[in-house]
């Protein structure tokens, strides 16, 4: 992929996970797909708490849409952070049947963000280069 194509699939990716961050977890939890996105018994505190993390999130990754190069570092703390989230939930899935839901939900969910951000997001010499 060309280096302006990559720009722009990269801002482009940024929109979209960051409006569904913004506006596609919480109707996720609640109503459409509460088994793969949600906690048995409902925990109303830390749904309210993961709802907040992420739109904030999200609004931040629409920020850096507009010049994802002086954003490097939330890029990838979101690819990080997505993993390790998603890391601990498989543990914590494969643990408790009742929560096994979240194998299919919200884990590759949280993997494809991660995947999709880090294959587009620069690093090394790429990085340099556009920053320069």
């Amino acid at each position: 992929m060309t280096t302006p194509a990559r720009w722009t699939a990269l801002r482009v990716a940024l929109v979209v996970v960051g409006l569904i961050f913004i506006f596609a977890v919480y109707p996720l939890m609640m109503t459409f797909w509460p088994s793969g996105w949600r906690w048995s018994p409902n925990q109303p505190e830390y749904e309210q708490m993961i709802l907040g993390v992420y739109a904030t999130l999200g609004m931040f990754l629409l920020y850096a849409s507009r010049n994802p190069l002086r954003h490097l570092s939330l890029i990838w703390f979101t690819v990080i952070s997505s993993v390790v989230h998603a890391g601990i939930m498989t543990v914590q899935a494969l643990q408790m049947p009742a929560e096994h839901g979240h194998l299919y939900g919200d884990i590759p969910a949280l993997l494809f963000v991660a995947i999709l951000l880090a294959v587009l997001a620069p690093r090394g010499a790429d990085a340099a280069q556009a920053a320069a």
